[in-house]
């Protein structure tokens, strides 16, 4: 059973447009709303492939009306936490001349302490079961914090799935990152900015390497259209560096290319698998599976093609790993 839990969600709104121009008038077609937020799509993802999942989350105000409403059709099983605040919103302007994104994100509003602490109980509760699916095994930690929550927010939580036997995946950005690693999240899942950003670090092997320093076993780090890495510890006290990339970048909406990426990782984890290679392969293809969707939260069918179709090499002993 995998917990997810969306901090910070959000109601997303999907716009395609012929041509971006920053400053013009710009016509499209109806948009497209969704329940969003990091944890959800994972949750999401994770369900369309047949896995055993719970989505933890906040919904408030007029947005969060609609997008619990949204996520009840979905079929998602999931449990709300009501809050005062407004659910935020995210928009997505999808460029389709050039197959770029542009996103802009509301803040969110900072939770009281009694709505955090009923975010908490809930993951609690979640990680306790009882579940028709077995116990929980994985809890993903995903997305941005709502501002102004105490600094001690995400560890708690990483310890809350600590605690309880279960594997923690950690997705964040910023300081979040680092204090993800220090808490003792077991999988963090940057990409290069976030990593360099958190770190100071240009390189980011060397990035990778302090986050696994810090606790961390296992860094997936996204490189875009050029994959994706998966940094562990060896035995010896070294690092294994293992590269998975398809030979040509996929157009289409990468928006919610990682959140696959950590479905794919939880989904397998769940199923008691370890090993970082088969991780990483699964994360890349269902990643680039993503890109071929319109919307954030679903995988191209086609994903075991491009598992297939994808190139794995140890940076170590730079040869194909087939």
């Amino acid at each position: 059973m995998i917990i997810t839990v969306t901090p910070n969600p959000a109601l997303d709104l999907t716009w395609h447009v012929a041509s971006l121009a920053v400053g013009g008038t710009h016509r499209a077609d109806a948009g497209q709303v969704r329940a969003g937020g990091k944890g959800l799509n994972v949750a999401r993802v994770a369900h369309a492939q047949g896995a055993p999942v719970v989505a933890v989350t906040t919904a408030g105000g007029a947005t969060g009306a609609e997008f619990a409403s949204e996520l009840g059709s979905s079929g998602v099983p999931r449990v709300l936490v009501p809050v005062e605040a407004a659910t935020r919103r995210s928009v997505a302007l999808v460029d389709e001349s050039l197959g770029d994104t542009t996103v802009v994100n509301e803040r969110g509003v900072a939770p009281s302490a009694s709505e955090w602490q009923a975010l908490r109980d809930a993951v609690a509760a979640a990680l306790a079961g009882p579940h028709p699916a077995g116990p929980a095994r994985v809890l993903v930690i995903s997305g941005s914090l709502p501002p102004g929550i105490p600094d001690d927010a995400l560890p708690g939580l990483i310890r809350l799935g600590r605690a309880a036997g279960v594997t923690v995946i950690a997705d964040t950005s910023g300081p979040a990152l680092l204090a993800a690693a220090d808490a003792g999240a077991s999988v963090l899942k940057p990409n290069e900015h976030e990593l360099r950003d958190a770190t100071g670090l240009d390189d980011p092997i060397d990035g990778a390497r302090e986050l696994i320093r810090r606790g961390a076993e296992l860094v997936l780090l996204s490189l875009g259209a050029e994959g994706m890495l998966a940094v562990s510890p060896t035995a010896s006290g070294g690092l294994s560096v293992l590269h998975a990339r398809l030979g040509e970048p996929l157009a289409g909406n990468p928006t919610g290319a990682g959140d696959a990426g950590v479905a794919a990782c939880a989904v397998l984890m769940d199923a008691g698998v370890q090993d970082p290679a088969q991780i990483l392969r699964r994360a890349t293809a269902w990643s680039a599976a993503a890109v071929l969707m319109p919307l954030a939260g679903s995988i191209h069918p086609s994903w075991p093609d491009l598992e297939a179709a994808l190139t794995l090499t140890d940076r170590n002993n730079p040869k194909e790993i087939r």
